[in-house]
């Protein structure tokens, strides 16, 4: 029989046992260490907790997450879930690598047990490279810059942290200028010279690709280099002749300056052709000033030249044009701040008996003629199918004939490239190409290579069919019907004969016709011979006879 004491004991004893099975509810549990994939979906399994009570079941205890990063998770019964959504993802970039939050138990509200939640975000590759602005900016870089010198360098980011390595794009057209010689660097380098003449603006393509993942993104940018002149041409005389063309870029030859003068000129300027007598530097964007001397053939000072602009000036007349007919001088154009740097021409300067004369041709128009042809070329001829001879006469030389006048031909209608003129005044027709009734007006220029002066005339040519005779004179009757074909020509002209004999018959019969109807008294008075405007007299008697 229990005592009261031991009734007691007891009694206690359930108490205290009663109250600690009942704070094993919170009891049991651990700090959670778990991971997570970036991008995972809404209710993403986290963890589930050791805690010995459940909170479904158990209305006594209660469970509550709290720290900064509580709110994306979330707990269904002993199971923490992640609380993500459409437009609030899970991304490691901004959130950072691990989530940190804490969880609380409760036991009739009064905190039981408290547990650490550390979630681990695993990284997906959902991110591109892209290159940094500051580093794909437009460039500007001198010509003069060494081959295997660094240009500049890129540079490109991948949030997700993959391994990033550079490359140019060698299908466009500048490529050849630049190579990446460390993948992995982006430091761009020169890999042929630059040249301001040739190109003044160039763009490489860079690429930025991934190497650490199987996605291999990638990016492109465009850097625009911009090519600065450098002092690395020399003096070029102008008009440049080229000889050598390769896009914008030209090797030019120094033209030869000439011109003529007489035995009369002294203290003149001379205007040289092609002139004036112009250097440039060959550095367009630079233009150093330049200083003009002469190397050679100056004649003991008789020509001087303005080291400035170039002028050349004769100070003293030439006296006797037999023994110096001509004079060549040697030009030398060098930049101020650099001797070095220079070029040097050639002047001619012929010395001419004085012009008097100017040129001229004998008449304002020549009348050519061809016959259709199929032939590639024929002379164009004239009246009495005699080779048309286009030339201008000069009175300063005895047979009027100056060797120094070239013939140009320009086309007054649409006869371009079908006629050319050779220098001794001879027309050749390209014949094949003009067709019967054909007419084009040319107009013939005849110039004085030494004076300048010119003379002009016209050639006005018609194309006659097959077998059309050439007209004989700009009168004969050839010429009336010089457009025609003979047998039209022939059936014309009886036509015309046939009206005349038939209007003189008829002018004939008109006139008998018109004697008939006179009047009887004019008959008679023409039957006696008198005027028919005096008036008959009275007859005479016999008496008055004798």
């Amino acid at each position: 029989m229990l005592t009261p004491w031991r009734l007691f004991l007891c009694q206690m004893a359930l108490n205290i046992f009663y109250h600690i099975a009942k704070a094993s509810l919170c009891l049991g549990g651990q700090d959670i260490f778990a991971t997570v994939r970036e991008n995972s979906p809404t209710g993403e399994f986290i963890a589930n907790l050791s805690i010995n009570g459940d909170p479904a079941g158990a209305s006594s205890i209660r469970l509550c997450l709290t720290g900064e990063n509580a709110d994306w998770f979330y707990l269904e019964g002993r199971t923490i879930r992640l609380n993500s959504s459409f437009s609030r993802a899970l991304d490691r970039e901004v959130l950072g690598s691990v989530l940190i939050a804490a969880l609380t138990c409760y036991e009739n509200e009064i905190i039981r047990g408290r547990y650490r939640i550390m979630v681990e975000i695993l990284n997906e590759n959902d991110n591109m490279p892209h290159f940094i602005e500051d580093t794909i900016q437009p460039r500007y870089i001198s010509e003069l810059l060494s081959v295997n010198s660094m240009v500049f360098t890129v540079k490109a980011r991948d949030v997700d942290g993959d391994t990033i390595t550079y490359m140019v794009d060698k299908s466009t057209t500048d490529a050849s200028y630049f190579r990446i010689d460390l993948p992995n660097s982006g430091m761009v380098i020169l890999d042929k010279p630059l040249d301001y003449e040739t190109k003044t603006q160039l763009q490489v393509v860079i690429y930025a690709v991934e190497t650490s993942t199987k996605e291999k993104y990638s990016t492109t940018a465009t850097v625009t280099v911009n090519v600065l002149d450098g002092d690395d041409q020399y003096p070029q005389f102008q008009p440049c002749a080229p000889v050598y063309e390769d896009g914008d870029h030209n090797i030019c030859t120094n033209p030869v300056y000439s011109v003529n003068i007489t035995e009369t000129d002294e203290d003149a300027v001379l205007y040289f052709s092609p002139g004036p007598i112009l250097a440039e530097d060959g550095d367009k964007n630079i233009l150093t000033p330049l200083v003009y001397s002469i190397l050679s053939g100056d004649d003991n000072g008789r020509f001087t030249i303005d080291s400035k602009t170039g002028e050349i000036t004769l100070r003293h007349r030439v006296e006797n044009r037999l023994l110096t007919p001509s004079f060549r001088l040697r030009i030398m154009a060098a930049q101020v701040n650099d001797p070095k740097k220079y070029s040097v021409a050639t002047a001619l300067i012929h010395v001419l008996s004085e012009n008097r004369f100017p040129p001229f041709f004998n008449k304002t128009v020549y009348k050519g003629f061809l016959i259709e042809s199929s032939s590639p070329a024929t002379l164009v001829t004239t009246y009495g199918n005699q080779v048309l001879l286009v030339q201008a006469i000069d009175r300063d030389f005895r047979d009027g004939i100056n060797p120094k006048l070239r013939y140009t031909m320009q086309p007054l209608t649409g006869s371009s490239k079908l006629y050319h003129i050779t220098q001794d005044g001879i027309v050749i027709a390209k014949t094949d190409r003009l067709r019967a009734f054909d007419r084009h007006i040319l107009e013939v220029i005849a110039t004085d290579e030494e004076s300048g002066e010119a003379a002009h005339a016209s050639v006005d040519i018609e194309v006659l069919q097959r077998g059309q005779p050439v007209p004989r004179s700009p009168f004969g009757e050839e010429r009336l019907f010089g457009d025609m074909h003979a047998g039209m020509a022939g059936g014309i002209a009886a036509v015309v004969f046939i009206v005349a004999v038939l209007a003189l018959f008829l002018f004939l019969w008109l006139a008998k016709r018109r004697r008939e109807r006179r009047d009887p008294v004019e008959r008679g008075a023409v039957a006696l011979g008198k005027h028919p405007n005096v008036e008959a007299s009275a007859p005479i008697s016999p008496r008055q006879v004798s």
